[in-house]
């Protein structure tokens, strides 16, 4: 199997993306992901301190981008995003079709920003997976810029849903050597299998402009820890064995 969405349909519905879905696949392929299917969430930070991202174009940049990588993972064109501070902002669809401004478009309708709660989002994303009755496997691309205001409650539902086919790739925004991260430092080595049946996150920083980033370090990080989880979620009858290509 080849990108669940083809070269000519972006090039159709999203001329913008080619680029980023050539050096997606890229990437993809270098990891030996390519034909793999998987459901892809974006979920944003949409606390107090975001707000230079967001006016940048740091977060609308990000958005491109995982839409770019899920257009191989996904065929529906359709990335579900979980805007979140205090507490759940939106559940939105970012969408290959109208993609450019449409984080702006998204934030005009919000309200406050708010503080950190990551594990609002979490839980989420979590009732999005299981409404939806999907079947495939899913990567959830998690931004943020600082750590929750509860701990042990991201830390319980990253455990608890180690039992779930999702897999949190953590980004952070901002000063890399800031002790904001060190909390997902953490998360991401919680012990396997003492706290979860297996390890079910990963995490890496961009930095103070996220949008500088080049495109093929950001997908290399993003599924770098994909596969390694894919293979122990099959072992563990969490994931359901990649079928054949015909």
């Amino acid at each position: 199997m080849g990108a669940a969405i083809s070269l000519d349909k972006v090039r159709a519905v999203a001329p913008g993306l080619v680029s980023l879905y050539k050096t997606a696949g890229e990437r993809l392929r270098a990891h030996g992901l390519e034909g793999e299917r998987a459901a892809v969430y974006l979920v944003v930070d949409y606390s107090g301190s975001m707000r230079p991202y967001f006016d940048d174009g740091s977060v609308q940049a990000l958005a491109d981008r995982v839409l770019g990588l899920s257009a191989h993972l996904d065929d529906d064109g359709v990335v579900p995003a979980v805007f979140f501070s205090t507490d759940v902002d939106a559940v939105v669809d970012v969408e290959l079709t109208g993609h450019q401004g449409r984080i702006g478009e998204i934030v005009a309708g919000l309200g406050h920003m708010g503080r950190t709660n990551y594990h609002a989002a979490m839980d989420a994303v979590i009732d999005h997976y299981l409404d939806c009755g999907a079947t495939a496997p899913a990567l959830v691309v998690f931004q943020t810029d600082g750590g929750p205001l509860n701990r042990a409650a991201a830390e319980r539902y990253l455990c608890k849903a180690a039992k779930l086919p999702l897999f949190w790739q953590f980004i952070g925004f901002g000063d890399p050597t800031s002790n904001q991260f060190d909390y997902l430092r953490r998360l991401d080595e919680l012990p396997v299998p003492g706290r979860r049946v297996v390890d079910n996150a990963g995490f890496f920083h961009l930095g103070k402009d996220p949008a500088a980033v080049p495109d093929d370090f950001l997908y290399d990080h993003l599924v770098a820890e994909f596969p390694q989880w894919l293979a122990a979620a099959r072992e563990h009858g969490i994931v359901a064995p990649r079928t054949a290509a015909p």
